[in-house]
């Protein structure tokens, strides 16, 4: 679904969504006939919040990326890898730092894989790879808004196994036989297909099942959405200074007691991402979402929770050097005992104010 990479062209690796843009003239070298491009991200934050989950704080800097991209786009046999240290500020959650997270989730290479390209229709990969589900990305510099939002934090974000791609006229479609959410268990089947239906319209369907179940559980891994699947409706509309994604989400765990998931469960998500450029130089994002769950377990803030959140998030970015604030509301309801936010986990919303700066190269 990526356009080839050209000199003097952002490459299209890592994706990123607007407002933020990649470096338009990376640097590279030749080897044997052929480019291979560097790239990378230097990013800090600080915010403040209220209402702390415990073993949060109420205010902290950090960074955010520190990560380097090294590339070969050309020929039959190409590679991508990126590394370094990152955080994954996500809405309704504690903050870990970068220092901290890498050791729990995707480590210091959360994504490297190789690519066969035998023709302009049809590549296959494997590797550590990103999802195919939701409508925003895993890290910070990819998305509109710097922190995920709530239906982010039901999706898998990376994943090991293999993929295949295929372009068709309007129509490119994505197959992938991986570990779901990162759990070494190969028994997730996820899918991603588009149909671009006009030069401003794009519609995209996305799935992942699991096939079989596993007890599997760590911090990358909730055993409960490992042993789950997730769906996700989209449309993405793009004209003039407008970028708006409103996208559905629906996602299903099944009673499994080995696991400890003594019912079913359901969660059934809506959001729109939007966003608009007021010039080369500045645009304002912003994103609203309503995820409610159903069922015996768990999955939001208790049984039949609800959560709602507000994003907004001015950006200015020059060449490669960026900043943005943003300022977010989240809402619970229906919560159980300890639940939500607070030091007791009494309170039902949760306001932030962040800065997050840097430099795309």
């Amino acid at each position: 679904m990526a356009a080839p990479a050209a000199h003097a062209d952002a490459l299209s690796t890592p994706a990123m969504t607007p407002p933020l843009s990649a470096n338009a003239d990376p640097l590279s070298i030749d080897v044997a006939g052929s480019k291979i491009y560097f790239t990378g991200q230097l990013t800090g934050m600080g915010f403040t919040q209220n209402h702390s989950i415990p073993g949060d704080k109420k205010s902290r800097v950090d960074l955010t990326n520190a990560q380097v991209e090294i590339q070969k786009t050309d020929g039959v046999f190409q590679f991508y890898v990126q590394a370094g240290a990152y955080s994954l500020p996500s809405l309704g959650a504690p903050y870990f730092k970068a220092k901290d997270l890498p050791d729990l989730t995707y480590h210091y290479v959360p994504n490297a894989y190789v690519k066969i390209v035998p023709n302009a229709t049809f590549n296959i990969e494997a590797g550590i790879l990103p999802t195919l589900i939701g409508a925003e990305y895993t890290f910070t510099f990819q998305n509109m808004n710097i922190d995920r939002g709530l239906l982010w934090n039901q999706e898998p974000a990376i994943s090991r196994g293999v993929q295949a791609n295929v372009t068709q006229g309007p129509v490119t479609a994505s197959f992938a036989l991986t570990d779901g959410y990162y759990s070494s268990h190969y028994s997730t089947g996820s899918t991603l297909i588009a149909y671009t239906v006009s030069k401003t319209d794009t519609v995209a369907f996305a799935g992942s099942v699991q096939f079989n179940k596993t007890t599997k559980a760590r911090f990358a891994t909730p055993v409960t959405l490992n042993n789950g699947d997730i769906f996700n409706l989209m449309w993405t509309h793009s004209e003039g200074n407008w970028m708006v994604e409103p996208y559905l989400q629906y996602g299903h765990v099944p009673k499994y007691t080995a696991a400890g998931i003594t019912d079913s469960g359901s969660t059934y998500g809506a959001a729109v991402l939007a966003k608009y450029t007021f010039s080369p130089m500045f645009s304002l994002a912003g994103r609203a979402e309503y995820e409610t769950s159903s069922g015996g377990t768990p999955l939001l803030y208790g049984h039949k929770s609800k959560a709602y959140s507000l994003t907004v998030t001015p950006t200015i970015q020059l060449k490669t050097f960026f900043v943005r604030g943003e300022l977010s509301y989240t809402g619970v309801s229906s919560i159980a005992p300890g639940a939500g936010f607070g030091p007791a986990g009494t309170s039902k919303s949760q306001t932030r104010a962040k800065v997050e700066t840097g430099f795309l190269f």
